[in-house]
Formats: structure tokens, sequence, C-alpha cells
């Protein structure tokens, strides 16, 4: 069936129906426990492509999902019965090292821009999985190795071009509609599509210093002091991750440890290299080290060190939250609930937050928790589709219930998976909440971009 049978007018991409030999790969999504249905997929090649795809779904009132990189955890790129309109095509890349922005395609992953950018010494701070979509972490706020030192993604979006909910293009900078680049920047996809992404890049040093140390699980408790010591007089230059895992069977890891518990302290540092391992130091001496794999690497193997704990295909359930100030008691139920994974696959991620990210005025994004001082997200992953998946379930929600007490009040857009509107509107905090459905009103009044962390329009109600 053509594009102008179906009223698809002005459509240049490749629609693909039900049916077709690549339908069943092209609605698969990065986590494999969503399995949907749609009756359309609108692969775009271009702004006006994605113009004609949203009056499309306006037209005949089809639920309309939007595809970056895939890797939302609820699987919000997909939807039953609706829309895809699949940006994935659209991965244009062009690199301004004079003027340090990079201008990005919709359909961009982190690893391709990583890596154009590098080759000029340049970043822009997000991502710590490498093969995730450049648009969804954006929008949602994103966390990355260097946001200690510049910020997070959100706060180096500079500009966008957008498809609104009418299928007008629109440029969106500081001086044309400053309200909706604010919105943008954190806000998630619920005001339009973005189809160009303009981004601050940063100056990085190549190589920099990082990697990362495995303990024992046994030892986790001594390390995580350590690794929480650095943190609370950390510079800005340092980043630092942990992560509660089992030991996967690298050639790195003795045997004998292959499919235990252990923990991982990581640090990036774009400073002096001399500096950057006399900061390091109590990290790789906290206890019983397994494996020490700090030194001088490129910014894209940092980005890459992760990637096989996240492969595409297999169920994933997590949840996230801010966390205030840790103590003693935070590392010992954080390492009980360790011993209690139910999967290999699973993890606990612990990610330092501060420096530049808390610098930003509260009222100059739509990101919340400005000042927490982590960000944990308990996420599990395990082999088998079929199986029951109650158990992983249940030991992700007994994780993050466990850590309350340390909350900051409320979780990481990016991270919410199947948690209620309550839970999206803590994320903002009231008074961004109101801007938000204030400015979703304007641009969005019938809620066309309704297959997100949702903001209803006009929801000025009292939470």
């Amino acid at each position: 069936m053509t594009n102008r049978l179906l009223g698809l007018t002005g459509f240049t991409g490749t629609l693909i129906l039900p049916g077709d030999a690549d339908y069943h790969e092209a609605r698969r999504v990065w986590n494999g426990a969503i399995d949907r249905f749609p009756a359309f997929i609108a692969r775009c090649s271009s702004a006006e492509d994605v113009a004609a795809a949203v009056r499309f779904g306006v037209r005949h009132d089809l639920a309309i999902a939007v595809r970056g990189g895939g890797h939302s955890f609820p699987g919000l790129s997909v939807c039953e019965g609706g829309l895809v309109i699949d940006l994935s095509p659209m991965r244009s890349i062009e690199i301004d090292p004079e003027a340090r922005l990079a201008q990005v395609g919709p359909g961009v992953l982190w690893a391709q821009l990583d890596s154009a950018a590098e080759a000029h010494g340049l970043a822009v701070p997000g991502g710590e999985v490498s093969h995730t979509g450049v648009a969804g972490l954006t929008l949602g706020g994103g966390v990355g190795w260097l946001s200690r030192q510049y910020g997070l993604t959100c706060d180096n979006l500079i500009a966008a071009q957008l498809v609104t909910a009418t299928g007008d293009i629109i440029e969106v900078t500081e001086d044309a509609h400053p309200d909706l680049l604010w919105g943008l920047r954190g806000g998630g996809g619920n005001f339009g599509i973005v189809t160009r992404f303009t981004l601050r890049l940063n100056p990085i040093p190549i190589p920099l210093y990082a990697g990362m140390a495995l303990y024992p699980l046994a030892s986790a408790e001594a390390a995580l002091k350590s690794f929480l010591d650095l943190a609370r007089t950390a510079p800005d230059a340092l980043g630092l991750n942990a992560a509660l895992i089992t030991a996967p069977p690298a050639p790195f890891i003795p045997p004998r440890l292959h499919g235990t518990p252990m923990l991982a302290v990581a640090a990036c540092h774009t400073g002096a290299h001399a500096e950057a391992e006399a900061l390091i130091r109590p990290l790789r001496t906290a206890g019983d080290l397994v494996f020490d794999g700090f030194g001088p690497m490129s910014y894209t193997v940092l980005q890459t060190l992760v990637d096989d704990s996240a492969p595409a295909g297999f169920p994933v359930y997590a949840r996230a939250e801010w966390l205030g100030p840790l103590d003693d008691l935070f590392i010992e139920r954080l390492v009980e609930s360790a011993w209690r994974m139910t999967s290999p696959m699973s993890q606990v991620l612990l990610r330092i937050t501060g420096g530049a990210i808390a610098r930003v005025p509260a009222a100059d994004t739509a990101f919340g928790f400005r000042h927490a001082t982590a960000m944990l997200t308990v996420a599990s992953m395990w082999p088998d589709r079929t199986a029951s998946d109650s158990a992983h379930r249940d030991w992700t929600q007994e994780t993050w219930q466990a850590m309350q007490p340390w909350s900051a009040g409320g979780g990481y857009v990016n991270h919410l998976q199947d948690e209620g509107p309550q839970r999206v509107r803590q994320a903002y905090g009231e008074q961004t909440w109101q801007r938000l459905a204030t400015l979703k009103q304007k641009f969005d009044p019938d809620n066309v971009f309704h297959l997100n962390h949702n903001i209803p329009p006009g929801d000025l109600t009292a939470s």
C-alpha cells in the first residue's frame, strides 16, 4: 500500500506494516519484556517526514510512540496498535570544534557522538552505555561520567529543531521559544519531537585517566566506605560510580570468582594523570582487590566499559531514586540486597552527583533534584524470557524500598518504569510540574505526545 493511499502525503521515508519482512525486527526495543504490535512504523529520514507522520497520526487518532535509540526501561518507543515514529535513520552529526557545538540527529547513539566529538578532543556529558540514544537521554536529563564537571546532558542543550503536535517545524532557541527550550531540558518528549539537537561540546584530555576496580562482595562494605569518603571531597573533575554485580566470565577475573557477587568501583578524571592516580588510590587499596583496571584510556573506551552488562533483548525491570547523604547503615543495606540478587544479569548502580549538576539554579531547567548526593538504580535483568519474572521484580522492589530512608524525595525521569503519574510528578517537584503543565497546554493541549512520562496539559491541581 502506497503512502499516498494511506494519506501520508509528503512522507519520503519507509513505512513498515504488519506482515512486512522487517516488521518484527522494527518493532523490537531494548527491553525484552516489551512485546507490542504497532499498526504502522514510519521510519523517517527528515524533519519533514516526521511532520508528515505526526499529521497522519493525529488525523487518524492513533497513539503515537517516538523511537530514538529505543532504550527506555518501560519501552516507550513502541506502542500497541498505533503509530511508531522511528527516528533511527536520522543519524547526522556535525561538529564545529571552534564554536564547540554539535548538531545531532535524533537517531544518533552515544557511541557515534562520542567518537565524532573525541576526534577533536571534545565531548558532551551523558550516557554510560554507548548504545543508548542521545535524544531520550538528553530530554530526560542525562547523567554521565563528565556531569560533575560539565553538568547534565540537558544543561548542554543549546537549541533544538522540533516538530509540534500540529506538524509544524519550529526552531527552539533562547531567543525563539525560550520557555520551550527550558521544558526540553529535562521535560522529556512531552512537547513535540526533536529532530535536531544543538549541544555544547566540552574539552577532554586524550587519553583521560579512568577505569574500575573489582572486590568480592565480602569486602564490599570496606570498599564502599572508601568510595563514599572519596566522593564527599571529590573535585568536579572526578566522576564516580559504583555497581554491585555478578562477576562475568571475563578473562581478567579469576575463574574461581566467575558467577560470584562483586563490587565494582569506577572513576574518571579529566585532569593530570598524576593527580588522578593519587585521588583514585583509595579505590584500589580498600580490601581484597580482585582486579585493577585503572589507567589512561580514551573517553570512547570508557563509554563502552559496561556495554556488555546491558545487552538488548532481555527482560528488564528497574527502580531508581535520588539520594541524600549516605552513611554506614546505607552501605550495609545495599550490600545485604546484593547478596539476595535473583539473576546474574541484575545490578545495583550508585552514581555520585554534585559538582556542576548542583550549581545550575533549579529554575533554569525542568530537571529536578539538583542537590542530591547520588542516584541509585536497581535493575533486574534475567535471561529466560518465558519464566516467571515475579522473583526478579520483587527483589528490585524490595531493594528500592530498603533504600527509602535515604531518599531525596523522588526518582530519575529517565529510569521511571510503570510507577504511575504521582512518581512522574515527584520527579519534577511541584513548582516545576506546574510550569511544565502550563507549557504542555500551550504546545500540546490535546496530549498528542502522551506515550512518555506524561505531563497532562494544564494539570495545575495540587498534588
